[in-house]
């Protein structure tokens, strides 16, 4: 980070851009702010530009790094940066800002077309030129010195794309890669694998076609429109007509391969045979002509209905590209139809693609990169591409607020025995949310399943001990720890002697009475040991009646347990004590004994009331991420909420 104490700009400029600075530091996660910041760096000493001072092209260049590591998906910004440094240090620079910003966001055809527009305008000699993407690649690793990985990176959004494992694999070339000796073809080849597909990629093809139209190279006009004219995009009917009137004048051997060609020009020779004279050789191509026209025709209609399939989805899509503010709820209906239809068709290519530009627009909701990478995870042999896609969605989009997908990604990990990223993976979550009932739980398990019950034991005490995590967490943990013993041990009675010496600490969790309770009521009872087994039942109950400071509510929730199991599993005389926890717990004012204060004693007195704060911690519900997977409502109004 620059220096801001010597910011290159005046007084005023310095002040303006430490302000924002400060703020930043508060809240890193205000777009406002970061767009102000950028503006501000621009304006230093009226604007900058080669003759700038050195200070304040260290700030511009700073805040731009910052600001496009925090938000990689930003073509506009990426190509502002790249026109700031073309005019500060010339095209080279440039040129560096745009292979890092194509890097980030792979699919965007608006910076790919700009960057092969610059290319055009600044590649002169091209025998001269060595290739972009080399030059670029030794530049990057100078400025970005590559550091030893770290699997960290699972909750960092400020890593550096260039330390990603990879980027995302362009779809499957239609045609065999060949070496291309002019760099600014070969930049127009590498773009046309990422965003050649995309529906509104038409200015990238047109800028292809300007580029090919300046060399003169008539021949490879018609070879990109024979691509072009199979995919299905907005203005696919401007180019078959373009194509066709091409073909005209090419030379029979560049429209068809020579066994088609063959097969036409035989075709000709059997139509013309019954009539018993050959024609003349331009009457015989011009009836081949007619045929290959006639293919193309059919190629034309079914890029035609390929595109009317795609047409209502495309028109739906308001915002294709990425924001930080919420999309509407119909946008989100609109990518999973998309989405649904083209796995329906079964094409691995435009699959990959649509998900792709999915998730640049939807990148801050969640489910699309689950989906994403369950999908991806169903195709054989795309294991490395399903750990690309969990790692862009844990490095970047995907805050660790929601771990759901980073519990994903180690479960993915441990499947592919790779135990240690999997650990790893735990305990950066574990690092940024040390409350995390979820990921703890799921840390404990990954170790039974790998070392055995007590390396699982064994997290779940480090927790409870670690003066870093919530009472109430600590609370979840040790029913848990007592469920390992039960069921995985198979000892009641050490899983009972875990709830009973713990419970004096843990007297107000709601999660620890459910537990118990729970526990007590699933042992096995027969008729002769039920007695004995309902009043371990009524004990537990009694206590968190009369000792925990819980809300009414709750206590009238785990009231209604006691009094199902007295209904459906009491002896003769349950009703009495029905009657009386009805009464007590469901009755007025006047005879309830809810409306007299509960708690545990300190010193000899009872404990104060819970504050609103600490009841809501007291009561919480814990739930596993795939537990709170619901079906998206069809008919959803609004903005989509990204939690």
């Amino acid at each position: 980070m620059s220096d801001y104490n010597h910011l290159g700009g005046s007084d005023e400029e310095n002040a303006e851009i430490q302000r924002l600075q400060a703020e930043l530091e508060t809240d890193s996660d205000n777009f406002e702010t970061w767009e102000k910041l950028v503006r501000a760096c621009e304006s230093l000493e009226g604007g900058l530009n080669r003759n700038s001072s050195p200070q304040a092209l260290a700030t511009l260049r700073d805040t731009f790094d910052r600001f496009l590591l925090k938000y990689p998906l930003l073509f506009g910004y990426w190509k502002k940066y790249a026109d700031l440094e073309f005019t500060i240090s010339g095209p080279e620079s440039a040129e560096m800002v745009y292979e890092r910003g194509c890097a980030s966001i792979t699919n965007s055809v608006d910076l790919w077309t700009n960057y092969c527009s610059f290319k055009m305008d600044t590649t002169h000699t091209p025998h001269l030129v060595r290739d972009s993407a080399y030059r670029a690649a030794a530049a990057l690793a100078a400025r970005w010195p590559r550091k030893k990985q770290s699997h960290s990176l699972a909750i960092d959004r400020h890593v550096p794309l260039l330390y990603l494992h990879s980027f995302p694999a362009p779809p499957p070339s239609p045609r065999p890669l060949v070496f291309i000796s002019d760099p600014t073809r070969r930049l127009f080849e590498r773009a046309a694998t990422f965003v050649g597909l995309d529906f509104m990629a038409h200015p990238f093809w047109d800028k292809y076609l300007e580029y090919e139209e300046r060399q003169e190279a008539h021949d490879k006009i018609f070879a990109i429109l024979n691509r072009v004219i199979h995919i299905p995009m907005h203005q696919y009917a401007r180019y078959f007509e373009r194509f066709r009137q091409l073909a005209y004048n090419r030379p029979l051997e560049e429209l068809v391969p020579a066994d088609a060609l063959a097969r036409y020009r035989s075709e000709v020779e059997a139509e013309n045979a019954p009539y018993g004279s050959s024609k003349a050789e331009p009457e015989i191509e011009r009836e081949i002509r007619g045929k290959i026209d006639a293919a193309f025709y059919t190629v034309f209609t079914s890029t035609q209905s390929e595109t009317n399939k795609r047409w209502t989805f495309e028109a739906e899509i308001k915002r294709p590209y990425y924001h930080v503010t919420e999309l509407e709820h119909h946008q989100l209906i609109n990518w999973r139809k998309y989405l649904e239809f083209e796995e329906a068709e079964g094409d691995f290519s435009r699959i990959v693609f649509l998900y792709e530009r999915c998730v640049v627009t939807c990148a801050l909701y969640e489910e699309f990169w689950f989906r994403y990478a369950r999908w991806m995870s169903a195709q054989e042999g795309k294991d490395e591409e399903t750990r690309n896609i969990y790692l862009r969605a844990v490095t970047l989009y995907v805050p660790v607020s929601r771990p759901g997908i980073r519990l994903q990604f180690a479960y993915f990990e441990e499947m592919n025995d790779r135990v240690d990223v999997a650990q790893e993976l735990h305990s950066a979550v574990l690092m940024k949310l040390p409350d995390c009932v979820e990921a703890i739980i799921s840390w404990a398990n990954l170790q039974r399943r790998q070392n055995g019950l007590d390396a699982a034991i064994e997290v779940y005490k480090d927790q409870i001990d670690n003066p870093a995590v919530d009472i109430y967490t600590k609370a979840a943990l040790v029913t848990e720890w007592a469920a390992l013993l039960w069921k995985v041990k198979g000892s009641i009675d050490e899983a009972r002697s875990v709830f009973q010496k713990n419970v004096q600490w843990y007297y107000d969790s709601r999660h620890f009475w459910q537990k118990w309770l729970e526990f007590e009521l699933e042992q096995p009872t027969s008729a002769e040991l039920e007695p004995q087994h309902g009043e371990r039942i009524q004990g537990v109950f009694e206590e968190m009646r009369n000792k925990s400071r819980i809300s009414a509510a709750t206590k009238r929730e785990l009231a209604e347990v006691y009094l199902s199991y007295l209904q459906r599993r009491g002896g003769k005389d349950a009703m009495k004590q029905f009657l009386a926890v009805d009464r007590e717990t469901f009755g007025p004012p006047s005879v309830s004994t809810l409306s007299k204060k509960a708690g545990s004693k300190q010193n000899g007195v009872n404990a104060p009331e819970l504050d609103d704060a600490t009841r809501q911690r007291a009561e919480s519900h814990f739930f596993d991420y795939y537990q709170l997977f619901t079906e998206p409502d069809p008919n959803a109004q609004g903005p989509a909420l990204y939690n």
